[in-house]
This record gives C-alpha cells, structure tokens and sequence, in this order.
C-alpha cells in the first residue's frame, strides 16, 4: 500500500476493529470511509487467496464510500453503521452490479431486480455493501455429502484458523471465514438450521440467529419459509447488536415480520457486563456434548464454570425431551421446491433457470463442473408435489414445531425456571431452528492446536434481549477471540 498514513493504520489497528472504533475514527476525520473500503480492499486481494471466501467486490463500493462520507459531512451519520464495509452472502440479493447466486453456476450472471430487504436496510442505515461472500452451494440443500463451503461457482472456502485443516462451517461459510480473517467489518449470514451458528463457532465469532419474524425474508434465496432467517456475523457481540439494529423491522410483504414486538429495538441497550448476574441459565448437556470431543467438552464446561462464577444460577444437565428425536428435514424437502420456484421465476427474463426442474436440467449438462458431489438433494425435493398439501408434509411440520417448543426449548424454560439455555457448540441449533427461536454463539476457546470452540445461548422466541446480554456478559469476561494467523 502506497499511502504511508493507510499503511499504517491497516499495519497497526485495523486487524480488529471494532464498528465503534471506525466510527471514532471517521467523526474525528482520522479515517474516511472510503479510506476503510480501500484498506479492505488491499486485505482481500492480498489474504483471500488463501482462504477464498468472496465471490466478487462491490464495483461500486468506493464510489459509495466517498458519497457517504459527503453526506456525513453535510447531514452526519445516518447510523452506528454509516460508512461501515459490510459483507452479504451470496443468497441475498442486492439490486447492483453484484450477482446473487447461492454459490451455484445456474446463476451466475443473475443480477436481482429489487433489493433484498436486508440490502436496503443495510443501505438505508448507509453501510458499504462491499461484496458477495461464498457459501454451501443452494445453501448445503443440494447433496447429501456436500462439503461444508463448497460451491460450483466459487470453489472451497477455507478456514482461516487452519487452511485445510478445520472444517469451516457452513453453509454461510465465506462470510465466516471473511469476518474471521478481517475482510470487512461484519457480515450478513443466512441460516434454516446451523449456518450462521456452525460457521460462527468454528471461526471464532459472535453469530446470532434471530427469530424467525425480526428479520424479513424477502430477496433471500429460500430453503424453506418455516425456518429461513438472515442474521449478523461478527468479531464482537457490540457489532452483531449494531448490524441486527439495522436489520429489523416490519415487511408488509414478509407476513411472519408482523409477529415482531422488537421491530423498535435498540439491541445495544442489552450489552451489559453484569448480564450475567441472577440469569437462571440452563446447561444442555445430554444428547449434546456426546457430539464434542474432550477437549472440546472441557472447554465447555470452563465456560460454565466463568458463568457461575459471573453470578448466574446455573441449572445443570436440564432434560430437554425432544433431545433425541430422530429428526427429519421433511419440511425442508417440501417446502423447498414451492419456496425456489417461486424465487426464480421472478428472475431477469434473461435466466434461463425457472424452476427446480429446469436447475437440475442445468445442473446435468456439465456434471464435472457442476455436480462434484451430485444433487440428491434437489431431486428428492423436485419428486414433491410443489403444493405443500401432502400429508407427510404437514405431520412433519407439527411434530417439527410441536417436539421443538413445548417439547423442546419452551419446556426447558418453563420447567427450570430458566432465562436462558446453553448448548456446546451449535448443537442445539437444529431444535433452536425448527421451533424458529433465537440463539447466539459466542468464541469460548480453542483445542491445544488452534482450533476455535463456541458456545451458544438460546431462547424462546423474540428473546434476543436476555440472550445479547448473556453472550456480551461473557464475552467481556473472556475475549476468548484472537485473530488468525493469515498467510
């Protein structure tokens, strides 16, 4: 980097910056916002050879940067996030010259028409979408041996605590890997069960899941309606609450938003140190933790011990009944091909991938580049009736919902008396994802080697609040998280 003054703020502060303390930076006039998007640009061509989590960069982002830092100057901020270089994952669209394509190549000259409703938040609050990050192909709902962060269109995203080493997560793989290694200051996920949670986990950041309702879905590419949510994926649980103020609200479009009594919610009025402090937390361990390794379990049983010891009552080896239900994704599978046909067929007339049908059509023409690990997955739900009417369709959806609340997360509350439960890892999250409730991961160490460990907080639905100050509580006692060590 040329510029001496850029050159040493990206050297010696920008590694882990916080939105904060770029807002500092940019009020003082130290930094522009433009200064930043350029700085991450020099990071990504520089560190993402190594892990491959972006897609493509945002042609446009510094001309938005240098517009938004006019308006600061005439008006001020719009927001904690203005000027602020954000990451979005490649099955949301933005209405730019970015394509959005769920990692797949069927879509890969596929620009959105409209905004996502997350996109037009984020530039309502003026963030610099500054590019696509890569994914799980179809979002890890194409094959049943996919590997976590692959996509045809883009390659593998890697770890960047262990490149080739640890599984990175998915399926909002690139936009772990990206925040992780510091390509941009936060970034959007998507998750129906575990991909904002896995990733998070695995790369050492605060990822939190919200209800399905405080996010709208509209402009998402779809798995499935029931269990689809975008959320925040960041270095600290400060910035994860900045990004999801600037990601709720009511869609009249978007009917589930309008069971949203947060939409108002200033989510960073919950970040306080002593948000542990007489919180009844739950520990789920049996049907759980069997799913670590020892070290791993170890370490979460030290973060119970510092929960404790931050004066919260802990609750321990609470009995979530629904633990070991043989769960099934026959919702998924169901609601999977209505839910993306109805997204293609609102595509540029220039694309020629219409429906499901058509995609595996696409798919088949050139197995090598497009089918490394087959499309099982789209043919089993392409069998379906498209109609939702069958009646392994809806027992699937009752029992998912009903052994998921008051037989899973809503009985666990209710019956300790508990604020909030705490899973290894992301391991509750497919019950936390079929009830549709929130949860937030949160770094709480690494193996002996470096491999990064989480846990996560969870709860009923629409308690983000009790859960953002359980997870920053933590975090400000911790600060497990440290940077990779990038190549």
């Amino acid at each position: 980097m040329e510029n001496p003054k850029l050159k040493k703020f990206l050297d010696e502060w920008l590694e882990e910056a916080t939105i904060t303390k770029m807002q500092e930076k940019m009020s003082s006039g130290e930094l522009t916002s433009k200064d930043l998007v350029t700085m991450y640009l020099h990071r990504i061509s520089i560190f993402d050879k190594s892990i491959n989590s972006i897609l493509e960069v945002n042609p446009d982002a510094l001309q938005i940067a240098a517009a938004l830092d006019a308006e600061r100057k005439e008006t001020g901020p719009r927001s904690e996030l203005h000027g602020i270089p954000i990451l979005i994952k490649d099955n949301i669209d933005t209405a730019d010259k970015m394509h959005t394509s769920a990692g797949s190549l069927a879509l890969k000259d596929s620009i959105a028409l409209k905004d996502s409703y997350v996109a037009k938040r984020l530039r309502k609050a003026g963030a610099v979408i500054i590019g696509k990050t890569n994914m799980t192909e179809w979002a890890n709902f194409m094959a049943f041996d996919m590997k976590n962060g692959y996509s045809s269109r883009g390659g593998q995203v890697l770890n960047p605590y262990g490149p080739g080493k640890y599984d990175v997560g998915g399926s909002s793989s690139g936009s772990g890997a990206a925040v992780a290694a510091n390509l941009a200051a936060a970034a959007i996920g998507t998750e129906t069960s575990g991909s904002i949670l896995n990733p998070s986990c695995r790369n050492s950041l605060v990822g939190i899941k919200p209800t399905v309702g405080l996010i709208s879905r509209r402009g998402i590419i779809p798995i499935a309606h029931t269990q689809d949510t975008a959320g925040p994926m960041a270095r600290t649980v400060k910035d994860a609450a900045i990004l999801l103020n600037a990601l709720t609200g009511i869609d009249e479009k978007d009917p589930i938003t309008r069971t949203n009594p947060l939409c108002e919610r200033d989510f960073t009025e919950h970040l306080h140190k002593d948000g542990l402090k007489g919180k009844r937390i739950g520990i789920a361990t049996e049907g759980f933790i069997e799913q670590l390794t020892e070290e791993k379990q170890k370490i979460f049983h030290d973060a119970v011990a510092i929960l404790e010891a931050a004066g919260a009552e802990i609750i321990e080896q609470i009995e979530i009944p629904s633990a070991k239900e043989k769960w099934s994704y026959d919702v998924l599978t169901y609601e999977f091909k209505p839910d993306l046909n109805a997204y293609l067929n609102k595509l540029h007339p220039s694309i020629p991938v219409r429906t499901l049908k058509d995609l595996i059509e696409f798919n088949q023409q050139d197995e090598e580049k497009m089918l490394k690990y087959g499309q099982a997955v789209l043919i089993q739900s392409e069998k379906t009736s498209g109609s939702l009417t069958e009646e392994k369709y809806i027992k699937a959806l009752e029992f998912d919902q009903y052994h998921a609340t008051h037989r899973g997360i809503d009985y666990a509350l209710d019956e300790y008396d508990l604020d909030v439960i705490l899973f290894p890892g992301d391991t509750g999250s497919i019950i936390s994802a079929k009830a549709g409730y929130p949860t937030i991961a949160v770094p709480a160490g690494y193996t002996s080697e470096g491999e990064p460990v989480g846990i996560s907080f969870a709860g009923t639905a629409y308690s983000e609040p009790q859960l953002i100050e359980a997870a920053y509580a933590f975090e400000q006692l911790t600060w497990f998280r440290k940077p990779p060590v990038l190549g």
